[in-house]
């Protein structure tokens, strides 16, 4: 059970493989249709949703307990109703600086492996969900199926999760290898600060 436990996330980023080698940050420009295709890749297609959705998920996965399944899902639910907010709306002030915030806060948060309570975790994700849902929902269409898409973004937030889970768990008896990962998670977020 624990070399399936171990191939999760392998598996997981094998699968993410292809839509890797073209992320890029701005999402401009990808021909897919709006609907749960356009949904679907949107996260996947950008590094910076791309590593908050791991991050959540890993993030998770070392609080333990509740918070393994609380934690992924607030930020799930949250991003959903911001991204409704940002379909009809658009983008709110700081948008991009708060995705950057969610990828430096939450790389820090592994590598220091800090272990908030339960209720404070799922509020900080919550907010950073907001961030993630006003972007997705500014950038839909107004030709796209809002519930196709929607879905779509939120299954690929859910698998990336999952990633990040995975990774946690694989990574459980590893603790400097997840603190390097989240050391690069933070990383990142300085760079896109920057950019």
């Amino acid at each position: 059970m624990n070399r399936i436990l171990r191939l999760v996330p392998i598996v997981g980023l094998a699968l993410l493989f292809p839509v890797l080698a073209h992320a890029h940050p701005g999402h401009e420009g990808h021909d897919l249709t709006w609907d749960f295709d356009g949904g679907f890749a949107h996260p996947l297609t950008g590094w910076d949703h791309l590593l908050t959705m791991i991050a959540v998920g890993l993030w998770a996965a070392q609080l333990g307990a509740r918070a393994r399944w609380l934690v992924p899902s607030a930020f799930v639910s949250v991003m959903a109703l911001a991204a409704i907010f940002g379909h009809f709306f658009g983008t709110i002030p700081g948008t991009e600086q708060g995705i950057a915030a969610s990828i430096l806060t939450l790389g820090l948060l592994i590598a220091t492996t800090a272990r908030l309570p339960v209720a404070a975790s799922v509020a900080l994700v919550g907010v950073f969900a907001i961030f993630h849902g006003v972007a997705h929902g500014a950038e839909m269409s107004t030709t796209a199926g809002g519930f196709s898409y929607g879905a779509g973004f939120v299954a690929a937030t859910a698998l990336l999760h999952g990633v990040g889970l995975g990774l946690g768990f694989a990574l459980k008896g590893q603790p400097t290898i997840a603190r390097f990962a989240g050391g690069g998670i933070a990383a990142a977020g300085v760079v896109l600060f920057a950019a």
